[in-house]
C-alpha cells in the first residue's frame, strides 16, 4: 500500500512565492506531498498523465493553484474523484478575482473546494487538506485541533499583549 500524499499543482511556477505557505504548512503537519506545474490550458495530456498517476500512486488531495483564467482546479476535478482544493492566484489586472470566480464556479457534480484569494488561501488549502486526511487519521487529527488550540493561544497572547500597551498609554 502506498502512503497518501497531497499533489501541489500550480499553472505557473511563478505560483511558488503564494504557495510556499502550504508546502510550510503540509510538512508541519508532516504530511506527503509533491509539486508539478503544469496546465490545463498549456499541457491538458500531461495535466491528465500525471493526475491519473498520482491517484494510482495514493494522492488523496489534490490543491491547484492558478491565476488568470485559473482552470486548473476544474480540469483536475474532471479528471478524478479525489477532493479538489482551489487556491486563486492573485495577479493580473483584476488581482485574482477572476481567478476566484473561474475557481469557484463549477457545474454541479463537478465540485471544487474554493479558498480565499493569494496567501491566506493557500495557507487554509493545507489546512483543508489536512482536515480532510484527519478524517481517516486519528495522528493527525490530533496534530490539526493541537495546531488550532495553538493559533487560538497566540491570539490571546497577541491580545494581552495590546492591552498591557493600551493601558500605559
Amino acid at each position: 500500500m502506498t502512503k497518501p500524499f497531497v499533489a501541489i499543482l500550480m499553472g505557473s511556477d511563478s505560483d511558488l512565492p503564494v504557495m510556499q505557505g502550504t508546502i510550510e504548512i503540509l510538512k508541519s503537519f508532516s504530511i506527503a506531498f509533491e509539486v508539478k506545474v503544469t496546465s490545463a490550458h498549456r499541457t491538458p495530456a500531461a495535466t491528465h498523465a500525471y493526475v491519473t498517476d498520482a491517484e494510482n500512486r495514493g494522492c488523496k488531495v489534490f490543491i491547484c493553484a492558478a491565476g488568470l483564467a485559473a482552470h486548473l482546479a476544474g480540469a483536475v476535478a474532471g479528471i478524478t474523484t479525489r477532493p479538489i482544493i482551489g487556491v486563486p492566484i492573485d495577479c493580473g489586472p483584476l488581482n485574482g478575482q477572476d481567478a476566484l470566480l473561474s475557481t469557484v464556479m463549477m457545474p454541479a457534480g463537478v465540485p471544487v473546494a474554493t479558498v480565499a484569494i493569494g496567501s491566506a488561501g493557500a495557507k487554509n488549502a493545507a489546512y483543508l487538506a489536512a482536515q480532510i486526511l484527519a478524517v481517516a487519521d486519528d495522528e493527525l487529527a490530533k496534530r490539526v485541533k493541537e495546531n488550532r488550540a495553538e493559533n487560538a493561544q497566540a491570539v490571546i497572547a497577541k491580545d494581552a499583549a495590546l492591552q498591557l500597551k493600551l493601558a500605559s498609554l
